[in-house]
């Protein structure tokens, strides 16, 4: 991984710095953009024993660090909190239609809605709360970013959902941003935002219902909730169902959901999307962008709905997409005016890969660091495996390999990177800088051998 990588030549922090300096002299705008090409931002995965501070508190670093300045960086930007923001639109809209149609027994709001929790959790309470088994691949250091062995950047915000439940809460929305380490397209960032919804039932809740029209016409999607519903009501001999079968609890095993009850909760839970969905897109098509899991992804709305064409642009504190989102009513039609298009500057790099500890989500970080927003796409666009080549464990020990050392065949891998600004021409020189300056990053920090 990239950070045992760190510990084995932490001596080329220096070199990167100075690399990082010669790189951005006389690039203003690059600078500007949050991007620069720099190797003071690998300072932040530092060696164990290190600290790092982030939103007022210390944590110390370990063998699990593996946070980037760049990553650091973003942490506390909120802004899905930042009025008039796209994703600050989407978040408003969602909790209009809550607070609206979801209404409790004295008239108050149905959900509460939490906003504002800090995205540093711990593991306990982003894998083993949700019941994640301790080796389960979502929990792999190439996925997420963790501060160390114990604390880490959300990776969803259900990693709140334990202490908003067993705080006594039924009906809740949370919504922040969430950190993955991931593939580089104009889709995916390491850092995003979600918003999800819970609700848990009573089967002796009280059913109060509004019927928009006649009753002899009922239409299932005006049929909005104004108090606490019930469970089982409107079915037939509902008070006979139960919520579990009949069998004993155990500390190793819960029990188990009826058949009637599961079916009863997906039915109200499809009904709950469409009735959001429809609020924020129309009735035009709105079931065919249902999902079963309560889970959204803000940017991924707001590219929808106001056709963003790129998910480095929520990022942007450019006045002309900044303004484009003013508007009096966050239920206003907004359509995106591209700014302008300016061309993209392509370059390959491709290298042999190490015997080990080798992720591409630890390349795509490194070039994300080093290349920044500057960085619009990176595809692996080739994999080759040469057979009758091998890699020495011992290369300073030549007489000794033939005896001890592993030999197994070399994987390369070739990647092709897009850069591109998003309010300037950039020059095939200036990528350069930025590209060698990847190429070496490459060598030093991942192990890999360049063939470039």
């Amino acid at each position: 991984m990239v950070c045992s990588a760190l510990r084995r030549v932490a001596h080329m922090h220096v070199y990167l710095v100075r690399k990082a300096s010669s790189v951005s002299k006389g690039h203003h705008h690059h600078q500007a953009l949050g991007s620069r090409p720099a190797a003071s931002e690998f300072a932040a995965r530092r060696a164990p024993g290190s600290v790092v501070e982030l939103l007022g508190k210390s944590y110390p670093q370990d063998n699990y660090s593996n946070l980037s300045q760049k990553v650091l960086s973003r942490v506390g930007r909120n802004l899905h909190n930042q009025q008039h923001h796209p994703l600050w639109l989407i978040k408003e809209r969602v909790k209009e239609h809550f607070y609206k149609q979801y209404v409790g027994r004295f008239g108050t709001p149905m959900f509460s809605v939490y906003d504002d929790l800090s995205p540093v959790v711990t593991t306990w309470q982003n894998f083993d709360s949700l019941l994640i088994p301790p080796d389960h691949p979502s929990r792999k250091k190439g996925d997420n970013y963790y501060l160390n062995g114990n604390h880490m950047l959300r990776a969803h915000t259900s990693a709140h959902q334990w202490d908003l439940l067993h705080a006594g809460l039924d009906a809740f929305l949370v919504v922040g941003d969430v950190y993955r380490r991931d593939q580089i397209d104009f889709q995916h960032y390491p850092v995003f935002h979600q918003l999800e919804g819970v609700r848990l039932f009573s089967k002796h809740e009280v059913c109060v219902r509004k019927i928009h029209g006649n009753d002899k016409h009922q239409d299932q999607n005006t049929d909005y909730l104004v108090g606490e519903e019930k469970l089982f009501a409107g079915i037939k001999d509902g008070e006979s169902l139960q919520l579990f079968e009949q069998s004993s609890r155990s500390a190793y095993k819960q029990e188990t959901h009826t058949m009637e009850a599961t079916k009863l909760i997906e039915f109200d839970l499809k009904q709950t999307l469409i009735r959001l969905v429809t609020h924020i897109f129309g009735d035009a098509g709105a079931q065919d962008r249902i999902g079963w899991a309560f889970g959204l992804g803000l940017e991924r709305l707001a590219m929808i709905l106001y056709d963003i064409p790129d998910i480095r642009l929520f990022w942007s504190e450019d006045e002309r997409f900044l303004k484009q989102f003013r508007v009096s009513d966050i239920n206003q039609k907004v359509k995106f005016q591209p700014l302008s298009k300016y061309p993209a500057v392509i370059n390959d790099i491709s290298f042999w890969l190490p015997s080990e500890n080798y992720t591409e989500n630890d390349f795509y970080d490194l070039v994300r660091t080093v290349g920044g927003d500057l960085v619009e796409k990176v595809d692996l666009i080739d994999k080759f495996e040469h057979p009758k080549t091998f890699h020495l464990s011992k290369p300073q020990d030549v007489a000794a390999s033939f005896l001890d050392d592993v030999r197994t065949h070399k994987t390369s891998h070739c990647y092709r990177i897009t850069y591109r600004h998003m309010e300037r021409t950039l020059s095939q020189r200036e990528v350069g800088h930025i590209h060698q300056a990847v190429q070496e990053a490459a060598v030093q920090l991942l192990g890999v051998e360049g063939r470039f």
